[in-house]
């Protein structure tokens, strides 16, 4: 697939490592630019991949099996990468998405235990050679993360998984950070937003001069 400009960008990590935060001043900073921004999120980005997000996150969903959830979430993907990714590099837009495949890998590969072969099968079969150009990954403490995301209020259903379960998806996050150092920024997403922020700025620096040279 040829592409003018821009890039895709994907802001991973557990709840509460402060992804969605990032990405909306990440996409002011280059709205400034004057560069067409699209930002979404996984599960979701388009009506069907909604409803398929409202579902696996509600409490009442009950107890499906690990292989249902992977396939739901590849089936909103199968929309988002159609109706909004593709279409947006094409025209030469950034891509800011909260979350893509590496969260499969986190959550259902290292989380429920599937197979990482069979998520990389459907990785390749219904993206081919398409792959996040940056993915930063924000890491916090297992137990910083649910403490913040239960002050949002009521959790849902993956956010009511054990400490144990979270514990194995963060693990996953940093060892694909560390294999593949040129897509991957690890960033310590701890500190206050304004901190995270500069340490953003830093990344996406150096990724802009790596990928300059």
């Amino acid at each position: 697939m040829s592409r003018r400009s821009g890039g895709f960008v994907v802001l991973e990590g557990i709840e509460g490592a402060g992804k969605s935060t990032q990405l909306e001043r990440l996409g002011r900073r280059l709205a400034a630019t004057g560069t067409e921004i699209v930002r979404t999120r996984e599960p979701g980005g388009t009506e069907a991949g909604e409803q398929i997000r409202g579902l696996l996150l509600d409490p009442g969903f009950g107890d499906v099996a690990p292989e249902t959830e992977l396939l739901m979430i590849f089936a909103a993907r199968a929309e988002h990468l159609h109706q909004v990714i593709r279409p947006a590099l094409q025209r030469g837009a950034w891509v800011l998405s909260d979350r893509f495949t590496d969260a499969s890998f986190a959550y259902q590969g290292a989380g429920r235990g599937l197979a990482m072969e069979r998520i990389e099968a459907l990785e390749t079969w219904l993206q081919g050679d398409l792959r996040p150009d940056l993915v930063l990954v924000f890491d916090v403490p297992v137990e910083v993360g649910l403490g913040r995301a239960l002050a949002r209020g009521k959790r849902d259903r993956i956010e009511s998984e054990d400490i144990a379960f979270f514990e194995r998806a963060r693990e996953a996050y940093r060892t694909r950070a560390r294999c593949d150092p040129e897509r991957y920024r690890l960033i310590d997403g701890t500190p206050d937003p304004e901190t995270v922020e500069a340490a953003v700025a830093r990344a996406w620096s150096d990724w802009l001069e790596n990928r300059a040279g």
